[in-house]
């Protein structure tokens, strides 16, 4: 099974577990949630977007404007959203 699937799969089922089983499903992963929700203490991921700030900033990276990126995005979703 995909990964796509289980996620679906996991996300069909929290929708509709009772409270225990949620709560045992959030004790598991609860350590993550919290690392994720917290990534401004994430030393690694403040360096990269200081980098990349710098590198805008500098000219060494010309970014894309707003526009260029709306037609890349909706050039790659189904249907074009």
């Amino acid at each position: 099974m995909n990964t796509s699937t289980i996620r679906q799969r996991l996300y069909e089922y929290i929708k509709v577990a009772d409270d225990k089983k949620v709560k045992a499903i959030y004790t598991i992963v609860e350590s993550e949630i919290n690392e994720m929700n917290e990534w401004w203490n994430d030393e690694n991921f403040i360096a990269e977007l200081d980098k990349r700030t710098s590198d805008l900033k500098s000219g060494k990276d010309q970014g894309v404007t707003w526009e260029e990126l709306k037609k890349e995005f909706f050039s790659q979703t189904p249907n074009g959203l």
